[in-house]
């Protein structure tokens, strides 16, 4: 099945930006969302630029404005008259140790990623049951498979959170038309991973990461560690050793 038209919130950057522009490149019709317009709009003139012959719509979003998620994902779906799928992707990578006065950072990440991600989850869903039809696709993050120590503490809280909404809604619609799928990067080269400080060792290119993000949410893969092999073994280590082991890799 092709998903024609397709809603990717964070899409101002990252790995919501680069997908854009895989799925444009494949004639695909978008809705980009992200909280910084100017960005969306450059972006919308550089697609169709190189691909005349789809359709861009563009919003400012801020993803933790519940109501906003919801009017928003009701416009364009109007625009574009239906969604086919939706990509949570919007995120933060912010956060402190836990107990050192900046629980404002933490409070934020959790915000972001998960409740929005939720609201999100809400209005997409919301127009796929109307439809009976509808890929959800849910980036989480290979830090939802343990708990990370100091300043990830929250970050991979939300993940997470987030991989269990995406187990829930993959049990609870299985034998429906609606499909969802769970992303769980490992590490790929973008401004947040770099101010994380991510090991550049273990660190995929961001070309190697979307083209692996991509080519999983065009299988609709149910739930998938990416990119390469390495990362589906990391995945099932941290998830599956005694905690004792597990815990010298992180």
């Amino acid at each position: 099945m092709t998903r024609q038209r397709i809603l990717i919130t964070g899409a101002s950057s990252g790995l919501g930006e680069e997908m854009a522009r895989r799925f444009a490149a494949k004639g695909r019709d978008l809705a980009l969302c992200a909280r910084r317009l100017e960005r969306l709009e450059t972006l919308k003139a550089e697609l169709l630029a190189a691909n005349p012959g789809i359709t861009v719509a563009v919003r400012a979003l801020d993803v933790t404005d519940h109501d906003a998620v919801t009017r928003v994902f009701g416009e364009l779906t109007e625009e574009l008259g239906g969604l086919d799928r939706v990509v949570v992707n919007a995120g933060l990578g912010k956060g402190a140790k836990i107990g050192t006065g900046r629980a404002d950072a933490n409070l934020a990440t959790v915000q972001t990623n998960f409740v929005g991600a939720l609201s999100q989850c809400e209005a997409a869903m919301t127009v796929f049951r109307e439809q009976q039809s509808g890929h959800l696709v849910l980036v989480s993050s290979i830090s939802a498979d343990r708990g990370l120590p100091g300043a990830k503490a929250a970050y991979s809280a939300t993940k997470a959170a987030v991989s269990s909404l995406g187990e829930s809604l993959s049990a609870e619609l299985s034998r429906s038309p609606i499909a969802v799928t769970t992303l769980l990067p490992g590490y790929v080269a973008t401004d947040m991973s770099s101010k994380a400080g991510d090991d550049s060792k273990m660190t995929a290119t961001l070309d190697e990461g979307v083209s692996a993000m991509v080519a999983a949410i065009e299988a609709e893969r149910t739930r998938v560690a990416l990119p390469g092999f390495k990362w589906k073994v990391i995945d099932v280590a941290l998830r599956y050793l005694p905690a004792s082991i597990s815990a010298k890799l992180v």
